[in-house]
């Protein structure tokens, strides 16, 4: 089985920064593309950030979110700069894995909350 387990979240005055993080473990031959997805109370999952070559981001997170990657760790962080309280969300990790049986699949993690205050 493929795990991913994010960490990292809380509850932060506006401005402040948190760094998420999302580590993959099991039977993992090699992760192409992750990122992290978000979704609001009553709005729809949206994405935030992925990292596969090349980095995207969400316009709305553009100049206040990094997203990387270590590989050797098959883990991936979101630094989270200037935070507003608009980005308050459940913040989600997802990878495109490859098993080591041969099975490809977009994988989750269980999500960790992001709250701002105002």
């Amino acid at each position: 089985q493929v795990r991913l387990v994010e960490s990292g979240g809380g509850v932060v005055q506006a401005g402040g920064s948190l760094r998420l993080s999302c580590a993959a473990s099991g039977s993992i031959v090699s992760i192409n593309r992750m990122g992290w997805y978000r979704q609001a109370p009553g709005k729809q999952r949206e994405l935030v950030a992925v990292i596969f070559g090349s980095t995207n981001y969400a316009d709305s997170v553009k100049g206040r979110f990094t997203i990387s990657r270590d590989n050797a760790k098959n883990t991936v962080y979101l630094q989270m700069n200037s935070l507003k309280p608009e980005d308050t969300a459940v913040y989600y990790c997802n990878a495109a894995i490859i098993t080591i049986v041969g099975t490809h699949g977009d994988y989750w993690g269980q999500g960790t909350q992001v709250t701002v205050s105002p």
